[in-house]
């Protein structure tokens, strides 16, 4: 696309909804930040105690919390009850999209006792932990001991069970690949009450290939084993200023993890961790971190920046001044980079609250933020939503390496979202075809970034209002994602599920592979138990009948055509 002209659209008139999302910060400060801020807190002190009980205590606490998980399951009367889902309330998930399937009638099962670390093997480099578990609550745990997932997603209220079911990156996923390849084994109880552990070489190898994704409609995940990695005290981040068009800033992103001589697994070649900020269509910033100890942090002249205190800077304003202040180098404490986009909830918190950016609310509100997502979508109300969903982005495209400025430059026609963030992640080879796979041949063509067991993807992350709602213009948000779903599938890219999908069932089924998923529903009885994965993720209420027929449509689907799907 080399036309980067934005379409000339009249002006929207101005309606109640906008004077209601003009004044929400009100609301917000007196309401939702005090009620985030306990909850917070509340939640820190519920963790402490957990830390203090012994390994072998929070075990067997959790062996209970699964019978009892097993028990409610086998109370359910299939004829009367509606589909099983868990029981937190449509609201507490993180994320835009509506959880609107929970208006179905629908069996509920409580899984809010499952937010225990419940063991950290130094030896086997393993974390156990359930699915409640948040990014905030395992880094807590596991830095000091200079340790680390590998892949640690940036919000500290993102937890476990979301980030395989759903979707989970992070800057260094260009090496480990998203949060669920990380995973080593899965504890799932399935439909009849069964409770399995599924690895990739064991009996149930097949579900373990089908979870991530799935959205939880395969089974209950109680718990999973996670790769640790070693770390080091201090992140030493360069700040790299790049000016250009669109593909000249993909091309440097690219270069700044993909050697080009295609030595992708040399640690001297490939930092730690990488990501790049697009500030404007022709300024951007590439970052890249390495480990670093403390005493070389600590060295004479080594600056240091302790981006978690509340009145610091917000971590993308801070890294914007190397667009004027050049190339900078400078060490940043390990837990608080890891975090480093909390606190601003990436850049939506300039819309959320418009000053919070500035000095003295920092400074003497700073400690409060940021406010719980959760809290924000419980207070919003329908009107505000609705608003929302037509007038704001929240999506994250991932395509393929060598297609992000094109992706760029449709995002910057289409929407003209401000600023974006770019995310590496190396998809791998599997053996098999789960839901989001490679393109076939990949490793023949000898791409930037890509291995011969791995094809590089990259998270083109577009999160806020688009320019058109900024300027008063009108804008359609639905059709822009249909226009931007119609992109991903016909450039083999994938739609995060936690967003706002605008999907019908055929497209949902073009851009995702429902061969092994479907197979594993049908094998493990979670039709007509589970709600399936696409009306999981559907726009709008869902209804009993409708969800009970399409569900008796897959029952009574042929068995010869949910025969295991082959290897490819």
């Amino acid at each position: 696309m080399s036309d980067l002209e934005t379409p000339l659209r009249p002006k929207r008139k101005t309606a109640v909804v906008d004077f209601l999302v003009q004044f929400r910060w009100i609301v917000v400060i007196f309401v939702v930040l005090p009620i985030s801020f306990t909850i917070y807190f509340l939640t820190y002190l519920g963790d402490v105690r957990s830390e203090m009980k012994s390994y072998k205590k929070r075990q067997k606490e959790h062996d209970e919390n699964v019978q009892k998980v097993v028990k409610r399951l086998k109370e359910r009367n299939p004829s009367k009850d509606g589909l099983v889902c868990t029981a937190r309330k449509p609201w507490i998930a993180v994320g835009m999209r509506n959880v609107d399937y929970k208006r179905a009638r629908h069996f509920e099962v409580d899984l809010s006792a499952f937010r225990n670390v419940l063991e950290i093997d130094r030896e086997r480099m393993i974390a156990k932990v359930e699915p409640l578990v948040n990014m905030g609550q395992i880094t807590r745990v596991t830095v000091p001991l200079n340790l680390a997932l590998a892949v640690v997603a940036e919000f500290d209220d993102l937890t476990v069970g979301g980030l395989i079911n759903g979707y989970g990156i992070e800057g260094s996923s260009h090496i480990y690949g998203l949060f669920s390849d990380t995973v080593v084994a899965y504890e799932i109880v399935l439909a009849d009450g069964r409770v399995v552990r599924a690895t990739k070489d064991n009996e149930y190898s097949d579900l373990f290939y089908a979870i991530p994704w799935s959205q939880g409609t395969l089974g209950f995940l109680v718990s999973a084993e996670i790769k640790l990695i070693p770390i080091k005290e201090y992140m030493r981040l360069t700040y790299k200023p790049v000016v250009g068009n669109l593909q000249e800033i993909a091309q440097a992103y690219s270069d700044s993890f993909a050697p080009r001589d295609g030595d992708q697994d040399n640690p001297e070649k490939v930092p730690d961790f990488v990501e790049t900020m697009i500030y404007t269509p022709t300024e951007a910033v590439c970052m890249t971190g390495r480990y670093a100890s403390k005493e070389e942090a600590k060295k004479k002249g080594n600056v240091i920046n302790e981006v978690g205190w509340w009145f610091k800077p917000w971590f993308y304003q801070h890294a914007q001044k190397a667009l004027k202040k050049g190339e900078f180098v400078e060490y940043i404490p390990t837990r608080e980079y890891y975090h480093r986009h909390t606190r601003s909830i990436y850049w939506e918190g300039k819309l959320i609250l418009p000053f919070a950016d500035q000095w003295w609310f920092r400074f003497f509100l700073g400690w409060m933020m940021p406010p719980k997502i959760s809290l924000l979508k419980a207070t919003q109300g329908e009107a505000i939503r609705n608003y929302y969903h037509d007038m704001h982005v929240i999506q994250d495209m991932l395509v393929p390496l060598y297609k992000v400025g094109n992706a760029l430059e449709w995002v910057h026609h289409e929407m003209e979202v401000y600023p974006i963030w770019l995310c590496p992640h190396r998809m791998y080879k599997s053996p098999i075809k789960t839901m989001i796979y490679t393109e076939p041949g990949f490793e023949h063509h000898h791409r930037q970034g890509d291995t011969h067991y791995s094809q590089m993807y990259t998270d083109v992350g577009v999160y806020y209002a688009p320019g058109p709602v900024l300027r008063g213009e009108v804008f359609d948000g639905s059709e822009a994602v249909r226009r931007m779903e119609s992109w991903l599938i016909e450039n083999h890219g994938f739609q995060p599920q936690y967003a706002v999908s605008e999907l019908d069932e055929k497209n949902f089924w073009r851009m995702f592979d429902a061969g092994h998923y479907e197979y594993c529903r049908r094998k493990y009885g979670a039709v007509g138990t589970f709600m399936s994965v696409y009306y999981k993720s559907k726009k709008g209420r869902k209804t009993e009948k409708e969800v009970q027929e399409a569900e008796q449509a897959i029952l009574e689907t042929p068995s010869a055509e949910v025969d295991e799907p082959l290897d490819y």
